[in-house]
Parts: structure tokens; sequence; C-alpha cells
């Protein structure tokens, strides 16, 4: 599913336009990143839990060249799905 079928479905299941689909769906998506970039975790439950990992830097080797690198430290977002989403998922 792509962005725009799911505007359409969200139309479709709450009754609203295209548009006002769409502006409900950046406002959540924006409210997701704000709190992420904050440092923060968003918690649905039920759904799953938005969080940011932090990721120590590291010695990496490029498989290229064999040439050992330094991986600087970095924050990334990740998702973990919650108990009902999973059962959901395994049918």
């Amino acid at each position: 599913m792509n962005r725009s079928e799911l505007i359409d479905s969200v139309s479709a299941k709450t009754g609203q336009t295209k548009k006002a689909a769409n502006e409900s769906i950046d406002a959540v998506l924006d409210a997701i990143a704000g709190e992420l970039a904050k440092g923060g975790k968003v918690q649905l439950v039920g759904f799953g839990t938005f969080e940011v990992k932090s990721r120590a830097a590291r010695t990496g080797r490029n498989p290229k060249t064999k040439e050992t690198i330094q991986i600087a430290a970095s924050k990334a977002p990740v998702f973990k799905a919650g108990k009902a989403l999973k059962d959901l998922v395994a049918g």
C-alpha cells in the first residue's frame, strides 16, 4: 500500500474527503516524527511503539577494499510491533 492508497482507505473508512484524510495522516506522522526528534517514544497500545535507538561507534570493514573503517555513533528510529498487531499478522 502506498500513500495515495492509504489516503483512499482512510477516506473510505471515516467518510472524510481525501483532502481531510491526507491532512489527518500528515498530522499523525508529524506528531510521531516530532516526538522521535525530541528523543521520546510514541506507544500506541495494541499497535506498537516507535522509539529512537542509539548505535555505538564501531569498527567496520569496507567489503570492496577490505580496509578497516570507523563507523560513527548514530541514532535510528525503530518500530516494535505490539502483541495485537503480531497476532493479526500471524493469522
